[in-house]
């Protein structure tokens, strides 16, 4: 089992996640995280620190396709090992349904 970090997160990125994980095991896009399911050590301490409710375990539901999404872009993107920021209008995006289609970006994180 591992976690991932689904579309909830886009636009939000409140990285509370990130000061909880032993393991630094995330990675960092311009508008969203996203966690290296092969670096996860399955301890779900970030789960109930993510306001956006983005993080769930690999065995909840159908999220084949945020296992693909989390595995790719932790390739791509940097680590990050710090919480930072979130943006300022993280909160008009918390909870707003397909934000993946409308909103997502390839772009690595800045830093």
């Amino acid at each position: 089992m591992t976690y991932l970090v689904t579309e909830l997160c886009i636009k939000c990125k409140y990285m509370d996640c990130v000061e909880v994980c032993p393991v630094d095991c995330f990675y960092e896009g311009e508008n969203m995280l996203v966690i290296n399911p092969d670096e996860c050590i399955d301890c779900g301490v970030c789960e109930p620190e993510c306001p956006a409710d983005a993080i769930k375990p690999d065995t909840d539901g159908d999220l084949e396709r945020w296992l693909i999404v989390n595995r790719d872009y932790s390739a791509k993107w940097p680590n990050i090992t710090r919480k930072g920021d979130a943006p300022a209008d993280a909160d008009q995006y918390k909870g707003m349904p397909d934000k993946f289609s409308k909103l997502f970006s390839e772009t690595p994180a800045k830093r």
